[in-house]
C-alpha cells in the first residue's frame, strides 16, 4: 500500500533514555514542522526518517536496533545515529557556517570549507541509505529543508518513478547571493530531483527559479522548470500554525494560572513582548536599540512600559553565538541602567526557553509584539500572538524582511536596520485606537485561521499529486518504447514518406554563433540515409539563408525550405521566392532592433533577405527577458498595420511577413500528394504552424517539453539522434 515517508534532519520525538534501567522513551517535539506533520503522520500509513539526535559513539549497536524497533512501532520513525564528527563537520560545520548565513543575506559571516562540503553530501547520503529499503512503488517522500538538500536528486537517481517534494523553512536567496557558494550547482541540482518544492513566500520562489534558470539553464514556462524530460513545480506555501491551540489555550486551567501570575507581575504596565532563539538574523541588537531609543524620545513612557525580551539559548558552543549574547546583555544592562530607576526595569531579560503555557499567557497580556527580523523565513511567533489575542486587541509591529509580513500585511511593518523606525512604530502601537487593533487583527485572524499549520500540510501533499498527475499526461506524449516501436513499424510498412526537419535545436544543438552549427558527419550520414529508400522525401525547413542549406547539406538529395519558408526548393527545380511583399519595413525596423541590441550585452542582429532576427542566447537571462518583453512592445506598436508579423523562437525574435510561415512551406509538399508516412519535427514556437499542417496521422515531435501542438515529445536533439537513427536504419 503506497504510504508517503516524511524525511527531516530530526525525527519529531525527543528520546529519553532512564540512567538507571536503561529504557528508552518519547517524548513529542513542540514546533512548527513536527506540529503540522504530525497532523497527517498520525493518521497511519506513513513514515518518518531522521537523525535521532544520538550520537554513533554513545549507542551501541544492540541499542540502536532496539531503539529503531521501540520508535517503529510507537512512533512510526525510523531513528539513525551520526558519528559527533559528522555532526560537527554536516550541521555545526557546512549546514550553520555556510548555508544558513548565505541564505539568510549574511554572506560576510559565511565559511566554506571542502572538508564541511564532503561531510554535507556523506550525511545526505546516509539519509538516503537509511530511506532507501522503506521506498516501495506509489510511496510519496517528502523531504524537509536546507540540511538535506541534495536529498532529492539522490532518491530520484535510484528511482525515478518516485513521487519527491522538498519544502525549504528558511528563505531562498536571489540568484546574486547564491551564486557565491561553491558547491552551488550541485545544490541546485539536488533540489532539482524533486517534483514539488514549496517555499514560504512568492520571493523566494521567484529566486530559485532564477537560480535555475541562470545556474543550471532550465527554461520556466506556465509555471514550470523543464530539467530534461521532467517538469518541476516550485510554489508557495506559508507555513501556519495550530491556530486552535492558541486560540482556545486561555480555557485550560495551566494557561489561566500562568495568565493571572503575569497580570500580577506587569501590575498595569504596558507591555512589549519580544521572542526569538538567539541568532544573529533576528535583529536583536537592533531591536533593544530602538527600544532605547523610544525612551529618550518619549520620557512620557517612563515607568509605564517594559520590554520583555525572550531568548531562547542557541549554538551555544559558537563561539559568534557567544558573542552575540554577550552583546545583547551588555545592551540590556546599558539601557536598564541608562533609564532604570529604583521601581522600574526597562527590559527583562531571558535568556531560556518558555513553556507554551507561560509563553501564551505572555502573548495574552502584551500589548505589542515587537519582531525585527533582518531576515526570516516566516516567523510563527507573530501568527501565534495573534492566535491568543482572544478579543482581537494588541500590536503586531512586524519586519518586511520576515516571510511573515506577505501574509500579515495590516501588521505595522518597519525596516529593521531603520531604529528610528521601530522607535515610532512603537510609539504608534502603545497610541493605537483599540477599535483599529479589532479590525486590522480581525482580518489578519480570519486569514490564519483558514490557513492552519494542518491545512498547510494537507495543501502541499494535494499540490503534490497535482503535479504528479500533470508530469503523467505530459509523459505520455513522450516518444516512449511502445510508440517508437509502432511509428518504426509504420514506416516499414509504408511505400512513400516525408519528413519535415528543422535545423537549429532540432537537428543539431545550438551555438553561440550561428555559423557554428554546422552538421556534423554522422547527420550527413542519416539524412542521407532517410533519403535513400523509395518514394522517401526528405524537406529541411528552417529558419536558415538559402545558401546556408547549400552549403551544409551539399551532395545530399534533400529538398529545402529557407527563412520560415520564404524560399523553397523542390525536387528536380531551383530555389523558387515566395509571394512576399517589399521588404522597405525592414528601414523602419532595423534601427529598433539596433537599440535593443546596444542596451542588451550578448544579443546580435542576424539580417536574411525577407527577416531581421534578434539574437539572446548570450544574454544575462533575466535582462533579456525584461528585453524580449519590451521589444515585442516597441515593435507591435510598429508593426500593427503591416503585413509583418513576429516569430519568438529559441532565445531569437524574428522580424518577418507575416504570410510566410513553415506551415504555407509544408503545404507546398503535401498539397496533392498522397504520403503514407508523414514525420514533422522542431523545437520551437515557428515549428507550430509546421505541426498545424500536418495531419492527426502524422508523426509531429517536439524537442524539448514545453506546451506544443505536436503529438509527441523528445528531451532534446540528442535523443531526436537516436529516432532518427532507428528510421534510417544505422541504430
Amino acid at each position: 500500500m503506497a504510504k508517503i515517508i516524511y524525511v527531516s534532519n530530526r525525527l519529531p520525538v525527543t528520546i529519553n533514555r532512564n540512567p538507571e534501567s536503561g529504557e528508552y522513551s518519547f517524548t513529542r517535539s513542540i514546533g512548527g514542522l513536527a506540529t503540522g506533520l504530525s497532523s497527517v503522520h498520525n493518521e497511519g500509513g506513513s513514515l518518518w526518517v531522521g537523525w535521532s539526535g544520538l550520537h554513533e559513539e554513545d549507542v551501541s549497536g544492540s541499542d540502536a536496533e532496539e531503539l529503531k524497533r521501540l520508535l517503529m512501532r510507537e512512533e512510526s520513525c525510523v531513528p539513525f545515529q551520526l558519528s559527533r564528527k559528522d555532526f560537527e563537520d554536516f550541521y555545526l560545520g557546512f549546514c550553520n557556517e555556510a548555508i544558513w548565513p548565505l541564505f539568510h543575506y549574511f554572506p560576510n559571516r559565511a565559511h566554506y570549507h571542502t572538508d564541511q562540503w564532503e561531510a554535507y553530501f556523506r550525511v545526505n547520503r546516509l539519509f538516503f541509505e537509511e530511506l532507501k529499503p522503506y521506498i516501495e512503488p506509489g510511496d510519496t517522500i517528502w523531504v524537509h529543508d536546507y540540511q538535506l538538500m541534495l536529498l532529492p536528486q539522490m532518491i530520484r537517481e535510484k528511482f525515478p518513478e518516485a513521487l519527491v517534494g522538498f519544502f525549504l523553512h528558511i528563505p531562498f536567496p536571489s540568484y546574486e547571493i547564491m551564486r557565491l557558494m561553491p558547491w552551488r550547482e550541485e545544490i541546485m541540482e539536488g533540489l532539482m530531483g524533486s517534483d514539488l518544492l514549496g517555499f514560504h513566500t512568492y520571493d523566494y520562489v521567484r529566486h530559485f527559479i532564477s537560480s535555475a534558470r541562470r545556474l543550471l539553464g532550465y527554461e520556466f514556462s506556465l509555471g514550470y522548470l523543464t530539467a530534461g524530460q521532467r517538469l518541476v513545480r516550485a510554489d508557495v506555501f506559508p507555513m501556519g500554525i495550530d491556530y486552535e491551540k492558541y486560540n482556545q489555550a486561555d480555557s485550560t486551567p495551566e494557561v489561566i494560572s500562568a495568565h493571572a501570575e503575569v497580570k500580577r507581575e506587569l501590575s498595569g504596565k504596558r507591555t512589549i513582548l519580544s521572542v526569538d532563539r538567539l541568532d544573529y538574523t533576528k535583529g536583536i541588537p537592533e531591536r533593544i536599540k530602538s527600544f532605547a531609543l523610544f525612551l529618550d524620545q518619549h520620557p512620557e513612557y517612563h515607568e509605564k512600559v517594559e520590554l520583555f525580551l525572550i531568548v531562547a539559548p542557541s549554538r551555544t558552543e559558537v563561539e559568534e553565538y557567544q558573542d552575540l549574547l554577550k552583546e545583547i546583555r551588555e545592551l540590556v544592562s546599558a539601557t536598564n541602567g541608562r533609564h532604570g530607576s529604583l521601581g522600574w526595569t526597562p527590559i527583562h531579560f531571558f535568556y531560556r526557553s518558555f513553556s507554551f503555557e507561560d509563553l501564551t499567557a505572555l502573548y495574552m497580556e502584551a500589548d505589542l509584539l515587537l519582531v525585527t527580523a533582518l531576515r526570516d523565513g516566516m516567523n510563527l511567533i507573530a501568527k501565534e500572538y495573534l492566535a491568543a489575542r482572544r478579543d482581537d486587541t494588541g500590536v503586531l509591529i512586524l519586519s518586511e524582511t520576515a516571510g511573515a509580513v506577505h501574509e500579515l500585511g495590516e501588521s505595522l511593518m518597519i525596516n529593521p536596520n531603520d531604529l528610528q523606525g521601530i522607535a515610532d512604530a512603537i510609539d504608534t502601537g502603545l497610541k493605537m485606537d483599540v477599535e483599529d487593533q479589532k479590525r486590522q487583527n480581525s482580518i489578519m485572524k480570519r486569514r490564519i485561521s483558514r490557513y492552519n499549520v494542518r491545512f498547510w500540510a494537507r495543501d502541499f501533499v494535494r499540490k503534490l499529486e497535482e503535479v504528479h498527475e500533470y508530469q503523467r499526461s505530459q509523459s505520455a506524449r513522450n516518444m516512449i518504447d511502445s510508440v517508437e516501436s509502432k511509428m518504426l513499424a509504420d514506416y516499414e510498412k509504408s511505400r512513400k514518406a516525408i519528413f519535415f526537419l528543422d535545423y537549429d535545436g532540432t537537428l543539431v544543438g545550438f551555438r553561440d554563433k550561428p555559423e557554428k552549427a554546422r552538421p556534423d558527419a554522422e547527420l550527413l550520414d542519416i539524412v542521407s540515409a532517410l533519403c535513400s529508400p523509395r518514394g522517401n522525401r526528405v524537406v529541411v525547413i528552417s529558419g536558415r539563408e538559402p545558401k546556408d542549406l547549400e552549403s551544409f547539406f551539399s551532395g545530399v538529395p534533400i529538398e529545402m525550405a529557407a527563412g520560415h519558408g520564404s524560399w523553397v526548393k523542390m525536387k528536380g527545380r531551383e530555389w523558387e521566392k515566395a509571394e512576399l511583399f517589399s521588404t522597405e519595413w525592414k528601414e523602419g525596423i532595423r534601427p529598433i532592433l539596433e537599440s535593443y541590441t546596444d542596451r542588451t550585452p550578448g544579443s546580435f542582429i542576424e539580417e536574411k533577405e525577407f527577416s531581421l532576427a534578434w539574437h539572446y542566447r548570450r544574454c544575462e537571462p533575466d535582462l533579456a527577458a525584461l528585453r524580449v518583453g519590451e521589444l515585442k512592445d516597441s515593435l507591435y506598436s510598429v508593426i500593427e498595420n503591416m503585413n509583418i508579423g513576429l516569430l519568438d523562437g529559441n532565445k531569437v525574435l524574428e522580424v518577418k511577413d507575416s504570410f510566410v510561415n513553415k506551415g504555407i512551406a509544408a503545404s507546398e509538399w503535401l498539397r496533392g500528394e498522397e504520403f503514407d508516412f508523414i514525420f514533422a519535427v522542431g523545437d520551437d514556437y515557428t515549428d507550430e504552424d509546421l505541426f498545424d499542417v500536418v495531419p492527426d496521422t502524422a508523426y509531429s515531435i517536439k524537442v524539448g517539453m514545453t506546451l506544443s501542438k505536436a503529438k509527441y515529445h523528445v528531451k532534446g536533439w540528442r535523443s531526436l539522434r537516436g529516432v532518427l537513427k532507428k528510421l534510417a536504419r544505422l541504430d
